[in-house]
């Protein structure tokens, strides 16, 4: 029973880290989130034009229509830092997310 008490409740849709596509720019630019555990980025584009969120430090890269939402399955990652872009404002969308 304690082990169960411990792990938590479940994790719900509205507690997925988010990433919002906002003036060609990532918010938040950096994210942290649990090592060594599979999960699920959502995406959102709130620009007028389409994005791509891109990292070649996590072997993704997805296309985000303009104001839509997509989930990215990330996971297990070791714990460290791992770049990512929007590939077509590279300018101004770049963000990290960190594993620990």
């Amino acid at each position: 029973m304690t082990a169960l008490l411990a792990s938590g409740p479940p994790a719900r849709a509205d507690d997925l880290p988010t990433l919002v596509f906002r003036q060609h720019r990532f918010v938040p630019d950096r994210i942290v989130v649990p090592a060594h555990v599979k999960f699920r980025l959502r995406v959102q584009n709130t620009d007028d034009s389409a994005d791509e969120f891109e990292s070649s430090d996590l072997n993704r890269e997805k296309l985000v229509p303009a104001g839509k939402d997509i989930t990215v399955f990330l996971g297990p990652l070791d714990p460290g830092e791992y770049k990512f872009f929007g590939d077509f404002h590279q300018d101004t969308a770049r963000g990290v997310l960190v594993a620990q």
